[in-house]
């Protein structure tokens, strides 16, 4: 006969089942959290696209392609490319220049939706937070769904999304904006790689030569864009009427010129990159196998007049004034140099120059990636090739950063590591020059220097005003009394520190008629004589 034995589960505790029940409605709010930052952009593109539509007097399409065109927007906003079958010669032609400032709206959204996710309650039993992981996973999950839907939805519109094109990128700003939510409300912190990664690799990235390196690298692309910026307003102020002309000849309602206005508008940060990329010296790419660079203006763009466009230089060879425009790089370069400098005594020249290089690295790298994500096709055979190529942009961000990185870095070191090996070589000539070449003031300016009103200055005070010699009063026949004890006396040295000073007073009996005091000393030392032996 077999016996039975059962085996006893134990029971959840309390506060297990408590956490059990908790974590399926907190995942859900964050699962809802991602899916209506999701709804937020599509409504607010819904919203304008069918403002526009009711306001255009020539509404070809119902509300309902209204809508799908709007979803189709929200998919562009992410980078996805679309597809226009409405053209001349039949063929289905690709749209894939994302307008970067519609990025902004679905990377806000994600990243709110994120931080509110990981924000603790009151401080409540029902208020516990989920690990960021989870939280991560259950925000992308909710924002993807609604973007697998737009996506079906946007596939019966007028411009449907290529879904290869959608597939990673609808993900991608997803995970981005949920990571740098989860990371900012977890207070961004900066902790050590993972144990899985090896450990050569983790030793590598503790070095601080890789903050600064990413910090320089930063530095000098923001100088880039801005370069970029400033050539594209100089352009748009000197084209003025060329602008204005443009502007007006594409619609005649008010409507219509809204709606080229908005899109000016989000195109902006796109002409910021390919502004750079001018100065940069690869230029960018219109179409029909014209290329703007700042030695000339080759080749007759197969585009519509634009207000952006209208900026363009002239056709022809480079002038005096479009060469000027290398500038641009060349402050980035001194940029990146400043920035990767670190302040230390006990780094060397070569770790300085390392640094600066691994900066130009950097920037090189973020102006390939802003390059690809603002140029791409307008459409086929002569439009396939539109904007920066991205490649090329990196190349020459890297190189022009390069050159003048790292002798203003190792320079910028030098300086201002100076006064520590003036006051090293000082010390190194021999102990006895420690108190008479004010090796030891060098060293105190910088440490007060460095600390700020930490430290006091130790500068030479005024010695006070002579005391005059006092009057001797008459004679007066003292009374006897004891012995007076040997008075100890004082001797004075000088010549061993600036900065402190004493009065040498000899000490004198009680009975003796007063003296002049003698006047202070500057850069003396007061030192007790012994006692000569009896």
């Amino acid at each position: 006969m077999t016996q039975v034995t059962e085996r006893e589960t134990p029971l959840p505790t309390a506060p297990q089942a408590a956490a059990g029940r908790r974590r399926s409605p907190a995942a859900a709010a964050c699962v809802l959290g991602g899916a209506v930052a999701a709804g937020l952009g599509l409504g607010f593109l819904a919203v304008l696209v069918i403002v526009l539509w009711i306001s255009s007097p020539y509404p070809d399409s119902g509300p309902g392609g209204a809508l799908h065109l709007a979803a189709g927007l929200w998919l562009l906003a992410h980078g996805t490319e679309l597809v226009r079958y409405e053209t001349l010669s039949g063929v289905p032609a690709p749209v894939g220049v994302t307008p970067l400032l519609l990025v902004a709206l679905p990377a806000l959204l994600m990243r709110r939706a994120a931080r509110l996710g990981s924000a603790p309650g009151d401080g409540a039993d029902a208020d516990e937070v989920l690990p960021a992981s989870a939280i991560f996973s259950a925000v992308t999950c909710g924002y993807l769904c609604v973007g697998a839907l737009a996506t079906v939805y946007a596939a019966t519109g007028p411009m449907p999304a290529d879904p290869l094109s959608a597939a990673w990128h609808v993900p991608l700003v997803a995970v981005l904006g949920a990571a740098g939510g989860v990371w900012s409300a977890k207070g961004r912190p900066v902790g050590p790689l993972p144990h899985r990664i090896p450990a050569a690799v983790r030793r590598a990235a503790a070095r601080p030569r890789y903050a600064l390196a990413l910090r320089a690298g930063a530095a000098g692309a923001l100088v880039l864009l801005g370069g970029g910026a400033l050539i594209v307003g100089a352009s748009l102020a000197w084209h003025a009427a060329e602008v204005q002309a443009s502007f007006l000849a594409l619609t005649g309602v008010w409507s219509g010129r809204f709606a080229v206005l908005l899109l000016a508008v989000a195109l902006l940060p796109n002409a910021a990159v390919w502004g750079a990329a001018y100065a940069l010296g690869p230029g960018f790419a219109l179409g029909a196998g014209a290329t703007a660079t700042p030695l000339g203006f080759t080749g007759s763009p197969a585009l519509p007049r634009f207000p952006l466009l209208a900026a363009l230089p002239p056709e022809g060879p480079g002038t005096l004034l479009t060469c000027a425009t290398a500038g641009v790089p060349v402050l980035a370069g001194l940029a990146v140099g400043w920035f990767a400098v670190r302040r230390a005594r006990e780094v060397s020249y070569g770790e300085t120059a390392l640094t600066a290089a691994l900066g130009a690295l950097v920037c090189g790298l973020l102006l390939a990636g802003l390059a690809a994500a603002a140029s791409g096709p307008l459409g086929s055979r002569d439009l396939v090739g539109f904007g920066p190529v991205w490649w090329a942009t990196g190349a020459a961000a890297l190189a022009w950063t390069l050159v003048p990185a790292v002798p203003v870095a190792v320079a910028v070191h030098s300086w201002r590591t100076r006064p520590a090996r003036q006051a090293d070589g000082l010390a190194a000539d021999g102990d006895d020059e420690w108190h008479d070449s004010g090796v030891r003031e060098l060293r105190w300016e910088a440490l007060r220097r460095a600390a700020g009103t930490l430290v006091p200055d130790l500068t030479p005070q005024e010695p006070p005003p002579a005391t005059p010699p006092a009057v001797e009063p008459p004679a007066v026949e003292p009374a006897p009394a004891a012995a007076p004890k040997p008075a100890r006396r004082l001797t004075v040295v000088t010549g061993l520190h600036p900065g402190l000073a004493a009065a040498a007073i000899p000490a004198a009996p009680a009975d003796a008629p007063p003296r002049p005091l003698v006047p202070p000393v500057a850069g003396a030392r007061v030192l007790p004589r012994r006692k000569p032996p009896a």
